[in-house]
C-alpha cells in the first residue's frame, strides 16, 4: 500500500529586535516585513511503498532533519521508529539488550557492521559514537516496525563502513518490505544503498523529488 505524504513547514520569524539587531539590520537594508517574508519554508510531497528508501540529501542546515523530522510527525506513531527515540542503555551488554535469540541478534548486529565481539559484549554506553548509531539502528531493525527513521545516516562512520551498511539496509528494505527515510550530507552511499527516492534540500524553494531511474 502506498503511503502519501505532503509535508510543509514554514519558521516564521518572531524574535524580540534589540538595539543592536536593529543596527545589523540597518547595515543590510532589512526591515522586520523583510525578515517576516523570507521565513524559511520547507515542502516536500512523497509517495513511498513498502520496502522503499527515501534518502534525504543536501547541505548542512539546509533543512534534512527538519524534512525529516515532519515525515516521522506525519506517520501513525504506531507503525515508525527513529533512531533518536532509541535510548543507549547503561547496564545490560549489548547482546544482552534484544529480545531475539543469539543468532538472530548476531545476523541483525552484523547487518548494521557491529559484529566485533568486544563490542557485542560491552555495554552500549560505553560504545564509540559510530557504534553507538549503529546500535541503534540495529534497535531499529529489531523492532520490526514498517517505517524506520534516521537522521545523519552512516555520518558518524568511515566510509567504507558506511558503504557496507548502506547495502545492507537495502538489501533488508528488499527482504522485509520496511520503508526507511533516511537523512544525511553525504552522497558517496548512494550506489550503494540505492534509495527509490532521492529528496535534495538546499537552502531555499522546495525539495527536489527524484525517483529512481531518474537519479
Amino acid at each position: 500500500m502506498m503511503t502519501k505524504l505532503s509535508i510543509s513547514k514554514r519558521f516564521t520569524w518572531d524574535a524580540p529586535l534589540t538595539d543592536r539587531g536593529a543596527q545589523l539590520c540597518r547595515m543590510f537594508g532589512l526591515t522586520v516585513e523583510r525578515l517576516t517574508e523570507r521565513a524559511p519554508t520547507h515542502t516536500c510531497r512523497l509517495d513511498l511503498g513498502p520496502g522503499d528508501i527515501a534518502y534525504i540529501t543536501g547541505p548542512s542546515g539546509a533543512g534534512k532533519s527538519v524534512l525529516l523530522r515532519e515525515i516521522k510527525n506525519a506517520l501513525p506513531a504506531a507503525g515508525r521508529i527513529s533512531l533518536d527515540d532509541i535510548p543507549i542503555p547503561g547496564e545490560s551488554m549489548v547482546i544482552d539488550c534484544f529480545d531475539a535469540d543469539v543468532v538472530t541478534t548476531l545476523r541483525t548486529l552484523s547487518t548494521v557492521g557491529l559484529s566485533e565481539v568486544f563490542a557485542i559484549l560491552n555495554r552500549p554506553c560505553r560504545l564509540s559514537e559510530g557504534q553507538k548509531y549503529r546500535y541503534r539502528l540495529a534497535q531499529a531493525l529489531a523492532a520490526g516496525k514498517p517505517f524506520v527513521l534516521a537522521d545523519e545516516f552512516c555520518s558518524e562512520l568511515d566510509r567504507v563502513t558506511a558503504a557496507t551498511v548502506a547495502y545492507n539496509i537495502h538489501k533488508f528494505a528488499k527482504r522485509t518490505q520496511t520503508t526507511f527515510v533516511l537523512a544525511s550530507s553525504h552522497d558517496d552511499i548512494l550506489i550503494d544503498l540505492v534509495p527509490d527516492v532521492l529528496v535534495v534540500k538546499d537552502f531555499s524553494g522546495p525539495a527536489e523529488v527524484i525517483c529512481k531511474g531518474l537519479w
